[in-house]
């Protein structure tokens, strides 16, 4: 059996009883330590909660390697992911590699940004498709982020947007450096997604020392947020309940 564990948002504490049952009776344990960090948390510290030693793994090791997967067919494993197991399509992808390889899933459910987001106010099923800003590079400069807030916004929907992540470089971007992207983008196209003017919401440590900010995107850009994690929020038609709540977190 392959167990795929969501560990929550911040620490340890997020992990639920039915995920530490199932990471206690399995043989190995993994951690998957790239597409998500839970910063309130240390690898000792989850250790001693499960009381099992852990096996970090980065990219390479799940997404090509993935070894686990033959060891998930003689013997339970587990593979710790932050937020919720499912959330990621690196993790949908393992799930369906374990099912075409005969082995057996168990999905363990728990608390994802996705669902965070709504402590802004925002209500969810006005949410649109998620998109990710990414650091560029000299000859890597994506801005299809840019085209999926625009859809996004056409179509009255407010758009959550991810913020880069290389925890081999212990590089984490900034609500401050996706701000300027956007707004370096926007001068570029000029199709009014987001300018100096528009309303965004910046929410920073989701689910742990959670900070939400409301207000212009050129004045949230000179604001200092803290510690990652970050995400950016473009916010499309707000209904009366929706623009209330965010007004609580204006800057």
């Amino acid at each position: 059996m392959l167990y795929l564990i969501g560990l929550g948002l911040w620490d340890e504490r997020d992990l639920t009883l039915r995920g530490i049952d199932a990471a206690r009776k399995c043989e190995r344990v993994y951690l998957e330590a790239y597409t998500s960090v839970l910063f309130g948390t240390t690898k000792e510290r989850l250790e001693s909660t499960l009381g099992k030693g852990i096996t970090v793994l980065g990219r390479e090791a799940v997404e090509q390697e993935a070894a686990f997967l033959e060891e998930a067919k003689r013997k339970d494993i587990a593979l710790l992911v932050g937020g919720d197991p499912l959330a990621a399509t690196t993790h949908s992808d393992i799930y369906l590699r374990a099912k075409e390889a005969g082995v057996d899933v168990k999905v363990i459910h728990n608390a994802s940004i996705f669902t965070a987001v709504a402590e802004t106010g925002l209500q969810l099923y006005k949410f649109g498709k998620t998109t990710t800003i990414t650091f560029w590079e000299d000859n890597y400069k994506p801005t299809s982020f840019y085209d999926t807030a625009k859809e996004n916004k056409d179509r009255s929907l407010h758009t959550l947007m991810l913020l880069d992540i290389r925890t081999e470089e212990n590089r984490f971007m900034t609500a401050n450096e996706a701000i300027k992207t956007m707004l370096g983008v926007e001068a570029a196209r000029q199709e009014n997604v987001m300018e100096q003017d528009t309303d965004i919401v910046v929410m920073a440590r989701a689910g742990g020392s959670s900070l939400i900010a409301y207000g212009p995107a050129g004045e949230l850009m000179e604001r200092d947020f803290g510690e990652p994690l970050h995400v950016l929020i473009l916010p499309s038609r707000l209904h009366d309940m929706e623009r209330a709540a965010l007004e609580t977190f204006k800057y």
